[in-house]
């Protein structure tokens, strides 16, 4: 990523601000405006570097992560599973347990709402897509194996 583009739109704003003080002020101006690129250099790189960890914690187990190559920045991107991954054939389905028994008069469905990164809800309509299984009925049988009691089934 250039940021030249930036450090010059901040020298530009500079001088037009210090116009407004006179000539001396725009003198000064350009004096500061040589030794404040490499600042407002190291700051854009630290702004980038912080909104890459945010974007990071969006992405977990993925990252993003910001390089210094030269002058300018570059982004690395490590997506969340490897590429080897998703050619893998799908694996047999997994048999669905039998349903829990009903409490009451909730034995029907009750609605819950989760969030999901973007990079997992992916994920998952993927896998739920190669097992021929909505994204819905793919959740309620991992939450149904999750709660199975441990130990040998009969």
């Amino acid at each position: 990523m250039d940021l030249m583009p930036y450090v010059e739109n901040l020298r530009h704003e500079l001088a037009i601000a210090a116009a407004t003080g006179g000539e001396e002020a725009g003198a000064l101006a350009e004096r500061l405006a040589a030794p404040l690129e490499s600042a407002a250099r190291l700051t854009l790189l630290n702004a980038l570097s912080a909104a890459m960890d945010e974007v990071t914690s969006e992405l977990a187990p993925g990252s993003v992560d910001v390089r210094l190559r030269g002058n300018d920045p570059e982004f690395v991107v490590t997506p969340p599973f490897a590429p080897s991954d998703v050619r893998k054939p799908a694996p047999a389905p997994v048999p669905v347990p039998a349903p829990l028994p009903a409490d009451g008069d909730e034995a029907a469905t009750a609605r819950v709402n989760f969030r999901l990164p973007g990079r997992l809800k992916a994920r998952a309509e993927e896998v739920a897509g190669q097992e021929g299984l909505s994204v819905n009925a793919w959740l309620v049988r991992a939450v149904a194996t999750a709660l199975r009691p441990a130990g040998p089934t009969p």
